[in-house]
Order: C-alpha cells, then structure tokens, then sequence
C-alpha cells in the first residue's frame, strides 16, 4: 500500500488546480492522484471550443505531473474507508491518506438504447473520435440543445459537416435564455445549415445500409452517420455514499469543502456548496467552480482553512456569438433583458422577488466581476433600473 500526505481522487481540472493549491501551502507534502482516464490532467473546455477553432491538442494538457504529485492513471476508486483512512481502486490496490480530496465529478446520462454507436460527448477520447468522424466529412446527429450540444453542432457545423440538432426542449438553451433569444439563436444555426428539431425526443436507434437512423417520438426518421449526445449529466458520489459522507444531488460540502469529515474535501462538478452570495446551496459544472473549488480544497488540505466564498461564472462560444454568465441564469425566473443591438449584444437580468440572482452577458465583455456585484447588493430594483445598469462604465 502506498501512504500520501494528500491523496486526490479524480483526475480531471479540479484536481490539477487542488494539487497547485496544496502546493502554494505545502512544496513538499507527498501527493498521490488516482483518475479513472488513462491521460493526465487536461483542460476540458477546449474539446468543443477551441481545438475545433484551430488550437493544437498539445494545449489541454495541465502539466501537473510537473508538480511533485505521483499520478496512478487509468485507476477507478472503488472504495473508501475513513476510520482506516484508505481508498481502494479497481485493480485492488490500496493508498492511504492524511488528507483525502474527491474530484470525482460527473458521468453523462446515457439512453437506453444505441451502446457503441452513441458518443457521449465528455473526455478527450471523445473528441478524438468525434473529430476524426468529423474530418471525414460524415453526417452528424447531436442530441441536446443544452450547452455541450449546442457547442459541438456550432463546433461540427463550422467544421462542414452536416448537422443535425434534436432536442427535447422548445429551442436552444430554452432552460436559461428567454424564449426570443432562444428563437433567434435557432434561426441563427439554421442560416448556417444546421437542421434543428425542436421539441423532438429519440425514441429509438437502428443501422442499416445507409448508416444510422434515429426513429423520434413523433414518427420522424433522421438519417446519421455519427451520434454525439450531450443531455446531462449525473454526480459521481458512489464512493461517498459507500463511507456515508453526506449525499444530495453531489457531495455536500461545508464552508471549507470539508465533504462531513474533517479531512476529506471535495470539489469541482461533484460538490454541492453553499453559496454565500445567493444564500442557496448549489452544484456547478463549469470550468471557473472547478478550477476554484479546486484551489481552495487544496488550500484547505494543506491547513488555509479559508471560507469558499466564490460565486463562479461559465462561458460559450457559438458560432460568432459568445456569452458569459454568472449566478443563478434559469428562465424560471423573471428577466429584464437591455439589448444594445437586439439579441446580439446585451445584457440578461435574472430576479427573483426583485433582486438580481444572475445575469448573462451576450457579445458584452469584462463585465462579470460588476454583475458579481451587483448579484451581492441586498436590494430589489425596478425594471428600468437595470436595464443600463451594465455594462460598467471604466
């Protein structure tokens, strides 16, 4: 059995930035980290943003195998015991621990039917088998109007091939944009020979001699030689659930990411956090909570016992447009929306009660740290108080 200092569950950018939190603190501590894919840590987010715009691949690596930390690549966690301080993989071996972080994050929810010819959309395997799919010109599916599907059809579509969106919803991120901004995105990705169907769910997958053939519920076939699906996702928490660390909708953490014992943490996609700014607890998929969680856990491990107060913000580039939001961005609430030019430069006001809980910021840049801001102040505002609000004057 090999013993760490600090032992690191997962393999993904939480745990890159843990290790470089740690390491501020702690430049000699023994860290071990065990992730379930055979690569080292990487950078996520470029799998359907930039390496389709040009980036080389070598840009996602990390680079934490640089930083003083024994990578065990390629290794499932499969147990963990806290009273014997030890997580056991699934090859059988065994690391003990001091201080234990999970980063163990999320696995796409996957249909019940299509096995080998679906690709859900989420690791750098995927892409590579996305991208040479893509670079021999083949005929694409995307399952999923959400972030990742709307990404990799824009990704897909720019890179010439034929798309094809179906999606459950009413429109393109109808689940946080307005509906007139949701209409015009769709409009957008048909000017650029995406077919969207809306409101359409697969039912069923079969092949024949033309290739594949999604069968929707309404009775509509759609001919594919590839199926990329993005339709969420659901937290990896078996290994707390097996130490009975508390569980609900991802690992509960406190204030210091402490996941109900003193000296195991989590973070990233996985944590489920309390936000100090919106007074609500929350789970974050997105690459700024990774990276931030993941510092601050770090820290934490080794001895800052610092208060995560951070509210995180998430970005996406589609086709020529691009956005970033930060707090709670849901059309279950009410919204003001500021168009500059109409939905394509403005600003997105989400409320509840009255006060601001997030804003979007479409084609409006630097602007995130204001709407934090302004998301903090205690108050309620009227419609026409916002509406010029942002963006922020230097």
């Amino acid at each position: 059995m090999q013993r760490y200092k600090y032992l690191i569950v997962g393999g993904g950018m939480s745990a890159d930035a843990a290790v470089r939190g740690i390491r501020e603190l702690d430049t000699e501590g023994p860290i071990g980290l065990v992730g379930e894919e055979s690569h080292p840590p990487y950078a996520r987010p470029p799998l359907s943003k930039k390496l389709w715009r040009g980036a080389p691949l070598e840009s996602v690596w990390r680079g934490t195998q640089d930083l003083e930390v024994t990578l065990h690549a390629g290794r499932r966690a499969v147990g963990l015991d806290t009273v014997r301080r030890e997580v056991r993989d699934d090859r059988g071996e065994t690391y003990g621990f001091e201080r234990l972080l999970l980063a163990t994050g999320v696995t796409p929810r996957r249909l019940p039917f299509g096995a080998e010819d679906l690709v859900y959309f989420r690791t750098l395997d995927d892409y590579r088998r996305v991208r040479a799919l893509a670079d021999e010109g083949r005929r694409f599916a995307v399952l999923g109007g959400g972030f990742i599907g709307a990404e990799l059809a824009a990704a897909l579509a720019s890179s010439g091939c034929r798309v094809t969106m179906l999606f459950p919803e009413q429109g393109i991120g109808s689940r946080i944009f307005p509906a007139g901004l949701s209409s015009s995105l769709g409009d957008a990705y048909r000017e650029r020979g995406v077919v969207v169907w809306a409101g359409e769910t697969v039912a069923a997958m079969r092949r024949d001699r033309s290739g594949l053939v999604l069968r929707t519920r309404s009775g509509r076939d759609v001919p594919a030689d590839a199926v990329v699906a993005g339709i969420g996702v659901i937290p990896n928490t078996e290994l707390a659930d097996r130490a009975d660390l508390p569980v609900n909708d991802g690992i509960v953490v406190d204030e210091l990411l402490r996941a109900g014992h003193p000296d195991v943490f989590a973070a990233g996609d996985v944590a489920s956090f309390h936000s100090v700014v919106l007074g609500r607890r929350m789970r974050v998929e997105h690459e700024d909570n990774a990276l931030a969680t993941g510092r601050q856990a770090g820290r934490n491990m080794a001895g800052a016992a610092e208060p995560y107060t951070h509210l995180p913000f998430f970005y996406s580039d589609l086709f020529d447009s691009g956005y970033e939001a930060v707090g709670e961005v849901d059309n279950r609430l009410s919204t003001v929306e500021h168009w500059q030019e109409p939905y394509r430069k403005g600003v997105v006001y989400y409320l509840r009660d009255g006060a601001v809980r997030g804003v979007l910021l479409w084609n409006v840049w630097d602007q995130v740290d204001a709407a934090r801001r302004l998301i903090a102040e205690p108050r309620t505002w009227r419609a026409a108080e916002l509406r010029e609000r942002l963006p922020e004057r230097p």
